[in-house]
């Protein structure tokens, strides 16, 4: 009966052990490692039959012998191995390293190896060392991977902020801000030329506040289709032809017809819009005709309303349609604000909303600091347009 007993226990020990061999090989599987012992005195060398695995190695050539190790390292990492070994014998702590080996040979694919050894001490000293091997190449390629993308990454920003820097000054060159203070009475100018915050998104959007040669002030707003460097360049053509044009003094509506003819001919596949006015600083009237832009605000007495747009449709969609002629009298203390869409225009929410922030904001826009108000306007209708530009031409007629 004791035999019996005895027997079951070997038994169950035996399926024990059987288990535990299943489930190491198993986790060396998994984690791509194994195990070496390289015994200095004997010569012996031992390997786990995952570290074969990892270095594309027949069992039946069995494992390499440390002497021989080297000549399975990628050269230039043959240093990294020589400290390692030395490491591993002069001390009693585990020390680790990695290299890279070519697996099954000089001409095999090159593997990215990890060890970690520690020495097999004995009363006379080290005695051999052993430890754990683990193939590491699909986490250092991931890694190298990731850091090639974070390079490029770098440099495509490092190019998308240069390119963003030359459209940025091509703008100004071709448009640069008016002064401070057009030399006429009673009316004050302030421009504000919102850039969007991608450099894809900077496009066409223009403006013009000059004196022309009958003393009155030419004022005018666009925005040309497009964005990048092809709507800047279509944008300064219909700028300049315009600035050529106004020394004709021919009527705003009759300008935006030549602009029109100019688009249609000239800027093949544009579009744009625009709003050109004169104001007559004496009798403060404002004669403005709009190609499918949005009207100006006008803010009287401390209320925003939109100006009721005369008929004029989108530069470049039709020849030969009419432009009308609007004329608005200005007051003493209006302030007349021309935007662009980007002001308003936001893909997260409706124009509509975004012209009623406009208007709300508008009333604070004081016409004797226009600086300080179209600062605290763009804040209050929720700052820069992350996808377009935006400009804002302000009047601000003074007692």
């Amino acid at each position: 009966m004791v035999d019996v007993i005895g027997a079951a226990e070997l038994l169950g020990h035996e399926s024990d052990a059987e288990m535990l061999a299943i489930r190491l090989a198993h986790a060396q599987r998994l984690g791509n490692m194994g195990w070496a012992e390289w015994h200095l005195h004997s010569g012996e060398t031992i390997w786990s039959d995952q570290v074969y695995v990892i270095f594309g190695r027949a069992p039946a050539q069995g494992p390499i012998p440390l002497p021989e190790l080297a000549a399975h390292i990628e050269p230039a990492d043959v240093g990294a191995l020589d400290r390692l070994l030395w490491s591993a014998v002069q001390g009693v702590e585990p020390v680790q390293a990695e290299f890279r080996i070519r697996r099954g040979g000089c001409s095999g694919d090159l593997r990215d190896i990890r060890v970690v050894l520690e020495p097999l001490m004995t009363p006379g000293g080290p005695a051999g060392m052993h430890g754990v091997i683990q193939d590491i190449t699909g986490r250092r390629r991931a890694e190298r991977m990731v850091s090639e993308s974070r390079r490029q990454l770098l440099e495509a920003r490092e190019q998308a902020a240069e390119e963003r820097h030359v459209m940025l000054a091509l703008r100004e060159a071709i448009l640069p801000e008016p002064p401070c203070r057009l030399d006429l009475p009673h009316t004050r100018i302030a421009v504000r030329y919102v850039p969007a915050e991608t450099t894809a998104n900077l496009g066409g959007d223009w403006f013009e506040a000059a004196p022309t040669p009958d003393d009155r002030l030419l004022l005018a707003i666009g925005d040309v289709s497009g964005h990048g460097l092809p709507a800047i360049a279509r944008m300064a053509q219909l700028r300049h032809a315009l600035v050529g044009l106004t020394m004709t003094a021919t009527p705003a509506n009759r300008l935006l017809a030549w602009l029109n003819e100019l688009v249609m001919h000239q800027l093949k596949d544009t579009t744009a819009t625009a709003i050109i006015g004169h104001l007559d600083p004496e009798t403060r009237v404002f004669a403005w005709g709009q190609a499918g832009h949005l009207a100006p605000i006008l803010v009287r007495d401390g209320v925003a309303r939109r100006l009721d747009p005369p008929r004029g449709v989108l530069l470049g969609a039709t020849s030969g349609r009419p432009y009308e002629l609007a004329t608005t009298r200005l007051h003493p203390g209006d302030v007349l604000l021309m935007f662009t869409d980007g002001l308003v225009e936001r893909r997260t929410r409706d124009i509509d909303v975004g012209l009623d922030l406009a208007l709300a904001a508008a009333r604070d826009v004081p016409g004797h600091d226009l600086d300080a108000g179209l600062d605290r306007l763009l804040a209050d209708i929720g700052g820069p347009n992350p996808e377009d530009d935006a400009c804002v031409l302000a009047v601000g007629i003074l007692g």
